[in-house]
């Protein structure tokens, strides 16, 4: 594992901006949108688990970003804003405790408009799921999003190598990186590319090695201090390896 990097040296991410400017410059709105395209489908995912068809959790899953991205910034900061994982998470549950106070108030016809994302306003209730029962648990959103960090940096790294027009050396290492590589032998590889099987572990090694910083990388976009990224790195394994 690659050590992280001093605090000095962590350049402000879409995160760390988002923070920083609280969604008030243009950099910062445009880091927090780049961000919500990033992490659609953790959202779309949990909707999902709901019981919502398809259609139905899609729409809804647009109609909170478009409303999160309307508001720009992200309000005061809390203990759990240092990772733009927990803060969509808490956003996303606030946003369904809404609409369902919004559907309940319908029924018994009334209106009234909804409540900010944001759940740290006064006398709000800090981001309460109104439902429970039908409520999907945390780790369903985690184990989604930790699925989206390793999609976006496989297809981060499968960009680099079209790019320096190795795309064939990539389709051929890519099974060590997937957990494929029994399905196929390091000479079936080594054959495949016309080099030796040694040429192949050194490619090997050097593959992993790179697709460990590029989810350093990812990682760190979404987290406050450089500190987090280990621990962030550590959990999402932990998730994934739960099945």
């Amino acid at each position: 594992m690659i050590d992280p990097a001093p605090s000095h040296a962590f350049a402000p991410t879409r995160w760390t901006l988002v923070l920083r400017a609280r969604g008030e410059s243009v950099e910062a709105r445009g880091a927090l949108s780049e961000l919500c395209e990033a992490y659609y489908q953790p959202v779309f995912r949990f909707l999902r688990r709901e019981g919502r068809e398809e259609d139905a959790a899609r729409e809804l899953t647009q109609e909170f970003f478009a409303r999160l991205l309307a508001r720009g910034g992200v309000g005061a900061a809390d203990p759990q804003r240092g990772r733009f994982r927990s803060y969509l998470l808490g956003a996303v549950k606030h946003f369904l405790a809404d609409q369902r106070d919004h559907a309940r108030r319908e029924k018994r016809g009334g209106g009234a408009s909804p409540e900010s994302l944001d759940a740290d306003e006064g006398t709000s209730p800090a981001l309460q799921v109104a439902d429970h029962a039908s409520a999907p648990d945390d780790a369903v959103f985690d184990r989604a999003w930790a699925l989206a960090v390793m999609d976006r940096t496989l297809h981060s790294l499968a960009v680099e190598f079209a790019n320096e027009g190795k795309s064939d050396h990539f389709a051929a290492l890519k099974p060590w990186l997937a957990g494929d590589a029994a399905l196929l032998p390091q000479a079936e590889a080594a054959a495949r590319l016309g080099v030796s099987e040694s040429a192949i572990k050194v490619a090997i090694h050097r593959l992993r090695k790179r697709f460990r910083e590029m989810i350093r990388t990812e990682i760190a976009q979404t987290v406050e201090t450089p500190a987090e990224v280990d621990t962030e790195l550590r959990y999402l394994v932990e998730v994934l390896a739960r099945g």
